[in-house]
């Protein structure tokens, strides 16, 4: 059952009525304790408003006690599981009806397609306007709602009452632009960044030793190729699979694959574990980590030598970015990946690791990929130098300066 918000997750609108008080509005069914790009990036982006000087309200999907966290911002949970079905869409346009004299002459910030359909139905409303209205898209929602004609009515809308627009990525940019013209003129390009805990935490790996214990260790002499993220058809491990399976057997015997990502009991998950046990026979050892927290995976990072996610666009389903290539490049990984979606502005082709087109094909073999990973795998020096490159790549952008360039023309931000 869903617990209902408490009392001191929902205050009264008496809290904010002071003009000067007012905070800035994310609200998000993207939130801690969730793992994922969306979640990550509502954070970041909430604690870099915070961070210049602005208050900020974060209202999110609900969570149990045991998860929560000290945050320099207020986090009120809702009655809501932060899912896309319409049981939690219906609950999140009745939590938002609610408190609309709260967000009536306010600042409100929407990062992701849960709370953006809420508001579609919401918006013909008129006291359910807030003063601005901040929309982000990061690549997949676009094509689904351009999909469904009522969808496609309603953002249409809803993109024309937004103050502001931000994408991740120029390619995501052209995508809604190009699907929905309303947001031209009025979208910019606000990067994602490495998780401000992550940047505190890589120094002191270097100077950590590695538990064995508890988390794996490769086999002497073995190189390790890791894959972070879902376990998805869009994330590819069955075409990074099949692509170290296609190595010469010599280079197979001294690979490993480490797949981490919650096992979900799915049907591609089950292709992917076939797979794997097809691998063990050609001498290549594949090792399901599952699920790990966040404060684990910099552990794991140290202990491989190529972070490999071969995304590929799927039914409606694109890689806007992938702030997890960021995460592998910071740790000094040379990235292997596809050259599809917003990749290309996360990977840097040649210099921070190697991008190769996706074969149409699932079932047909991927020559490209395969010599992709022989090249890294045969080259410690290219590895170093990509690693290295990585590092710096991933400390181009940062979150406050998106933060900045997301708020600054309607809240004088930039002068914080």
């Amino acid at each position: 059952m869903t617990p209902a918000v408490s009392q001191q997750t929902a205050p009264s609108d008496s809290t904010h009525a002071g003009k000067q008080s007012r905070p800035i509005y994310l609200i998000t069914h993207e939130f801690y304790p969730k793992h994922g790009g969306i979640a990550t990036f509502s954070e970041e982006i909430a604690r870099a408003i915070a961070a210049l000087g602005r208050k900020v309200e974060v209202w999110a999907q609900a969570a149990a006690p045991t998860d929560e966290k000290q945050w320099p911002f207020d986090v009120h949970r809702l009655p809501i599981k932060g899912t896309l079905n319409l049981t939690c869409l219906a609950k999140s346009m009745v939590v938002i009806a609610k408190r609309r004299r709260e967000l009536r002459n306010a600042t409100v910030y929407i990062p992701e397609p849960g709370p953006m359909l809420a508001l579609m139905v919401l918006q013909f409303n008129k006291s359910m306007r807030p003063k601005e209205l901040i929309l982000t898209f990061h690549g997949s929602e676009i094509l689904r709602m351009h999909a469904n004609p009522a969808h496609r009515m309603l953002m249409r809308r809803l993109i024309r009452r937004a103050t502001r627009i931000s994408t991740l990525t120029e390619f995501t940019r052209d995508l809604l632009c190009n699907r929905f013209p309303e947001a031209k003129g009025k979208t910019i390009i606000t990067p994602g960044a490495i998780r401000s805990d992550l940047l505190a935490n890589i120094d002191k790996l270097a100077t950590t030793s590695l538990d064995q214990d508890e988390l794996p260790v490769a086999a002497p002499g073995k190189n390790v190729v890791l894959t972070v993220g879902r376990i998805h058809p869009r994330k590819g491990q069955v075409r990074t699979l099949r692509a170290l399976k296609n190595l010469p057997l010599a280079r197979r015997e001294t690979t490993e694959y480490w797949i981490v990502g919650k096992i979900n009991g799915s049907s591609y998950e089950k292709i992917l574990v076939r797979e794997a046990e097809t691998a063990a026979g050609l001498g290549l050892t594949v090792r399901f980590l599952g699920g790990l927290p966040d404060n684990k995976l910099g552990d794991i990072y140290s202990r491989a030598d190529i972070f490999a996610m071969t995304s590929i666009n799927y039914r409606q389903s694109v890689e806007g970015f992938g702030l997890v290539y960021l995460e592998a490049s910071a740790h000094g990984l040379p990235v292997v990946a596809h050259k599809v979606g917003g990749v290309q502005e996360a990977v840097i082709d040649g210099e921070t690791g190697l991008l190769v087109d996706p074969e149409p094909n699932l079932d047909a073999p991927a020559p490209a990929l395969t010599a992709a990973f022989e090249k890294l795998l045969a080259d410690e020096p290219l590895r170093r130098r990509m690693g290295e490159a990585g590092r710096r790549h991933a400390r181009n952008n940062n979150w406050t300066d998106s933060a900045k360039k997301l708020f600054a023309p309607f809240l004088a931000l930039d002068k914080a």
